[in-house]
């Protein structure tokens, strides 16, 4: 068995997401990372990002249960093209966690090592996680496994873009429904990332019964693109509810 996939998955709650990537792009959402590793403290940043996997669908039913039955599979081409890259996990009081914990708090001292340094340290701060820590979902934080996921990222980043909505969140901020949708919108309309159906090698829907109403939008919603790409990506459509039984 592949110990991980050429293909990175994105999986969502409902079909209706899936639809508006199709339509709109990949949206890079404030999401609260566990940052106890950094501060030491029982807290949480948020950060505007695309999270995506590259598991093997051998192991897809543990990881769709906890985000959702509905998802895409996109090429390493189109990963490394927009810039995505794997996530770093650290181990808390490792050398490597004490280093970078070091450097940026030195930094946050006023010791800044160079103009933009503080850019830098957000960028590296998206693409780190714990082995294992708290992940805020469904309203409540739950204790995972991290590096179980294999995960990859995309980063809004103002080192390389004009940046036009906030690098980070602080937790209390995040909590503030107005605020956190505000600057959610703002991502959604600067930064979202576009995809073509030559990009995508897997559409999942849960159940068999929910294939003709992905395939009649891809019929409908998504014929600016070439007719044989379309028909190319209908036969990408596949419910989990058949793979799993293959498993």
């Amino acid at each position: 068995m592949q110990p991980k996939s050429h293909t990175l998955f994105h999986f969502t709650k409902n079909l209706e997401f899936l639809k508006d990537i199709l339509r709109n792009g990949f949206w890079p959402r404030y999401c609260l990372e566990d940052v106890k590793w950094y501060n030491g403290n029982e807290s949480q940043s948020a950060y505007p990002i695309i999270c995506f996997c590259d598991i093997p669908l051998s192991r897809v039913d543990e990881h769709v249960n906890f985000y959702g039955h509905f998802g895409i599979g996109v090429t390493r081409e189109w990963a490394k093209l927009n810039k995505l890259a794997p996530v770093i996990y650290l181990n808390e009081g490792s050398a490597q966690q004490l280093a970078l914990t070091n450097l940026f708090l030195e930094n946050l001292k006023g010791k800044q090592f160079y103009s933009g340094v503080g850019d830098d340290i957000n960028n590296i701060m998206t693409h780190i996680k714990p082995i294992e820590g708290k992940m805020y979902i469904n309203g409540q934080f739950i204790l995972k496994e991290f590096h179980q996921e294999n995960e990859w990222r995309f980063a809004v980043n103002g080192k390389y873009i004009e940046l036009k909505a906030k690098p980070f969140l602080l937790e209390k901020h995040f909590q503030d429904a107005q605020l956190l949708e505000k600057e959610n919108l703002k991502t959604k309309e600067h930064y979202s990332v576009k995809i073509s159906p030559s990009d995508i090698k897997y559409l999942f829907v849960k159940t068999d019964s929910e294939i003709p109403d992905l395939i009649n939008f891809i019929q409908t919603e998504l014929d600016h693109f070439a007719s044989s790409e379309v028909k190319i990506l209908m036969s990408r459509v596949v419910s989990l509810e058949t793979i799993s039984r293959d498993m």
